[in-house]
């Protein structure tokens, strides 16, 4: 099964021209080739033309043929499908999940991920937080519903199992 997710590469600045052309604000240049599909305000459009610079680019898309619609869409984020890793997950697949030593010991279930300033941290249900690094991670299962985390890592000693 594929998994994927949607990024913003950017967002819709001013409206540059007559015909729907648009500065993108924050943009991935890389991303915003002719012919890429984006989603932006709930519908999906074509990258038709890119033009500017890297760090100004222009771009119009599919559905976009006047000022007035570029203007209309000015700050609205261009939103493009990118295939996730073996090793990535979105918070919404590990949110619920149970979370297990490599010992057996159960720790509870995810209640939600946290955005720290250097790392990801899966919350449990009793408050426990558990980083989501690859040495904290032994093995994420979504089929079966378990995380098994390293308890050595978590410096639960031996007793504590």
């Amino acid at each position: 099964m594929r998994r994927r997710r949607l990024v913003s590469v950017g967002r819709v600045g001013r409206a540059h021209g007559l015909d729907g052309s648009f500065y993108v604000v924050g943009a991935d240049p890389d991303a915003l080739k002719p012919g890429v599909e984006v989603r932006i305000a709930d519908a999906v459009r074509r990258v038709e033309r890119r033009a500017g610079t890297n760090q100004r680019p222009i771009v119009r898309l599919s559905g976009v043929g006047s000022r007035e619609q570029a203007r209309s869409l000015q700050g609205q984020h261009l939103l493009v499908e990118q295939e996730l890793a073996a090793d990535e997950w979105l918070a919404g697949e590990l949110e619920g999940l149970s979370v297990v030593t490599d010992r057996g010991r159960p720790l509870g279930r995810v209640a939600r991920v946290l955005e720290a300033p250097s790392v990801s941290l899966l919350e449990l249900d009793q408050g426990t937080l558990v980083p989501l690094v690859r040495d904290a991670l032994i093995a994420v299962d979504l089929e079966s519903g378990r995380i098994t985390v390293s308890a050595a890592f978590l410096g639960l000693a031996d007793d504590e199992e």
